[in-house]
């Protein structure tokens, strides 16, 4: 009898990711990601350069459908590589370790960061604006509310996996409210004729083709997180039938609802109002909800919160893989001991997040990390083709359509090579930012050319951080 609690005593305490994602756990998460700040700020941005209601509401339909294919690439190579870590492994897997190694250094430098950012703020805006309506709210506020918020996130997700999962199905539940409650008076507000604003819906008058492709940025902006159950394969139940699933059921229903969103804000605003407001979602709802629009901020803010806790619970783990693979420093693929969480590499990402929060601004900052996150994006599925020809006959469960994989692959380069074109400055920094990591992957990961007392320095640090956070590297294979 002591034999056998000594025994549950000690795979209690055993240190590594436990399995703790199901079904209902990965569609919400897939769902609260994808549903964060993205459907209330992104309509401003597709509108703006797309020039007209017509081809905004195409865009929003054809950024659906592009997420959809690459959700499913991503559900072939979700279910072909066990391994947690998303873009990441499965550019190491599929093209060598210098592009993943890429992935994994922008994704520190600048993507998670900026993304991160993006979500705050407007979690910020949506908590403070209604405060000074009409006024604006004061800048200085906003940013302080946004990183109270992410303060939040981050201390969910290093004191508990089960916290931070109970957290993301709850604020997916409440954010679906919040897109009921916009879709609702539009259906209605058409079926009382209200169809003036589609009217001339394709004027060319204020067309700007080279605009396009950041009008898809937005769009796609606003999809973004389909790939972010890919990040903790290690931790779903049963893989194989949990991810091509959850990802098939959360982006239909996402579509649906993104393009049901877009026609009611039409339904019931002119394009210039949706141009001018600050909060798409608040100006419709003080036009449709009356004396419940000041429940709107808070639904939003709210869904803003889930897309953040999303983001941070998924983005360390793709540190902590790196770390296991031997492309990040040791101490960032430790779990604490107790609490089984990756903390180290939880909290690397917050003062990043902070420090970009204080000086970012909104729409820049998408346009700025999107040339990178879709090119390797790109990379990844062109890498699952490679693979395919390489290795026919690695055990793949589940196999996307190959036309789905080459169309998805050859329209995201097509969008990430329009964007040097139309927006030069915030691409080119960011690729050039991406390749600065090359020097650093000669230098530290190829073969190590630094100074042995700096390899010193490290291991003495990673050790008395170690001891001061109460971390441990992976008892058990999880892959």
């Amino acid at each position: 009898m002591e034999g056998n609690k000594s025994e549950a005593k000690s795979g209690a305490e055993t240190v590594y990711l436990r399995k703790k994602i199901d079904l209902l756990g990965a569609v919400c998460l897939i769902i609260g990601t994808v549903v964060g700040s993205g459907i209330f700020i992104a309509p401003k941005g597709v509108l703006k350069n797309s020039g007209n209601v017509g081809l905004s509401l195409i865009i929003w339909v054809l950024s659906g459908i592009l997420s959809t294919f690459g959700a499913l690439c991503y559900a072939e190579l979700g279910t072909s590589f066990k391994k947690s870590g998303g873009h990441y492994i499965y550019l190491l897997e599929t093209l060598g370790p210098l592009p993943g190694f890429l992935r994994l250094w922008v994704e520190f430098i600048m993507i998670r960061p900026a993304v991160t950012s993006v979500v705050a703020l407007a979690f910020g805006r949506y908590v403070v604006e209604p405060l000074f309506t009409p006024c604006p709210a004061p800048t200085i506020l906003v940013k302080l509310m946004s990183i109270l918020g992410v303060t939040f996130v981050v201390a969910v997700n290093c004191w508990s996996v089960n916290w931070a999962s109970r957290t993301q199905i709850t604020l997916t539940l409440l954010k679906m409210v919040s897109l009921v409650l916009i879709i609702i008076p539009g259906i209605i507000a058409l079926a009382r004729g209200q169809t003036e604003n589609f009217k001339d819906a394709f004027d060319s008058s204020s067309l700007a083709l080279d605009k396009v492709p950041l009008a898809f940025f937005s769009g796609l902006y606003a999809y973004s997180g389909w790939f972010y159950l890919n990040f903790v394969t290690e931790e779903v139940i049963d893989p194989n039938r949990t991810i091509p699933l959850s990802i098939i059921v959360s982006m239909l229903t996402v579509t649906t609802a993104y393009v049901l969103i877009n026609i009611a804000y039409y339904a019931v605003m002119t394009a210039e109002e949706v141009l001018l407001s600050e909060a798409v979602a608040v100006t419709f709802a003080d036009r449709t909800l009356h004396g419940f629009s000041t429940v709107m901020p808070i639904l939003v803010a709210i869904s803003c919160l889930g897309a953040l806790n999303g983001g941070l619970f998924v983005a360390p783990r793709m540190l902590f893989v790196g770390s296991r693979e031997g492309h990040w420093p040791l101490l960032f693929s430790m779990i604490h001991i107790r609490r089984q969480t990756p903390m180290p590499a939880v909290l690397l990402l917050y003062p990043l997040v902070v420090l970009t929060l204080l000086r970012g601004d909104l729409f820049q900052l998408i346009n700025f990390y999107s040339f990178s996150r879709w090119f390797f994006i790109a990379l990844a599925t062109f890498g699952l083709l490679v693979h395919r020809y390489r290795f026919p006959d690695h055990p793949r469960p589940f196999k996307v359509p190959l036309v789905i994989a080459v169309v998805f692959t050859v329209v995201s380069f097509s969008i990430v090579g329009l964007s040097l074109y139309s927006d030069p400055w915030n691409t080119g920094i960011s690729c050039a930012i991406t390749l600065s990591g090359v020097p650093v992957y000669y230098l530290t990961v190829h073969r190590q050319r630094l100074p042995k007392s700096w390899s010193k320095a490290v291991d003495y640090i990673t050790i008395k951080m170690q001891i001061l956070m109460e971390v441990a590297q992976q008892e058990v294979q999880t892959f």
